[in-house]
């Protein structure tokens, strides 16, 4: 599992984070309830046939899904705060100690595209730095049960998508990761007004342990949703999975 942080600032936060964690207990008790109606339903084979019950819990998984889809607002926009609310410090959170993150080149960094995209060619640092840029002040929540307030600037990613020709109307973006990270999204959340493609933070540039040389920022959704050390980005109408979801972790993941 990821390992949290040394000094847990979260246990300050709880007070302010209460919506939003409100919103993670009904998730997860949701998915605890499909779970229990998904044993239900396997009155007609042992529930000692493991392949049986990971099947019916994972179509019941995948149900949540879709009613999550359904339910997400691509207008609502996610709470932001003062500068004053940012929390320092900001937790690290990986499946590795922040010794092990990875270190990347940024001089010799190219994002590389692929998929259903017309203009592929690699992008350098430099030349996203100069895209118009915007800032946001949100919280970060953790499936874990901890949440914190931090400034992310970079570039909306809606307005990187069209500069690059993606196909908008396909069904996912997903990303591949410089520490072997993965996931992928939903298009409607990627094309969200405060979804950033995150170059900064606290109006500096971003750190190796917040995800140097480039971290996806959706305020919409869990924190394991918001990939780190970007190196590839493709969109594809086939279900890309990611790191946690292949473990068992919800898909959708909106807050």
């Amino acid at each position: 599992m990821k390992r949290l942080p040394t000094v847990p600032p979260w246990r300050t936060l709880a007070a302010d984070a209460a919506p939003e964690l409100r919103q993670l207990q009904r998730r997860l008790f949701l998915k605890g309830s499909l779970g229990l109606g998904a044993l239900s339903l396997l009155s007609g084979c042992s529930v000692t046939d493991a392949a049986s019950v990971q099947k019916v819990l994972s179509g019941m998984s995948r149900w949540n899904d879709r009613v999550q889809a359904l339910l997400f607002d691509p207008a609502r926009l996610a709470p932001t705060y003062p500068e004053s609310a940012v929390t320092r410090p900001f937790p690290f959170n990986a499946f590795y100690g922040e010794d092990e993150a990875p270190e990347v080149d940024g001089a010799n960094y190219r994002l590389e595209l692929a998929g259903l995209i017309a203009d592929r060619r690699p992008w350098t640092l430099a030349r996203l730095n100069e895209l118009p840029q915007a800032s946001q002040i949100t919280r970060h929540v953790c499936v874990e049960g901890w949440s914190a307030i931090g400034k992310w600037g970079g570039v909306p990613f809606r307005a990187f998508l069209e500069r690059i020709g993606a196909d908008l109307s396909a069904r996912y973006v997903g990303f591949k990761c410089a520490d072997d990270y993965y996931t992928s999204i939903d298009m409607a959340s990627a094309l969200h007004p405060q979804t950033l493609l995150t170059l900064r933070f606290a109006d500096a540039i971003l750190p190796r342990s917040y995800g140097f040389p480039m971290k996806l920022r959706l305020p919409t959704k869990l924190g394991f949703k918001n990939p780190k050390h970007i190196m590839a980005i493709y969109v594809t109408n086939l279900y890309p999975g990611g790191y946690w979801e292949d473990q068992g972790y919800n898909w959708f993941s909106g807050l």
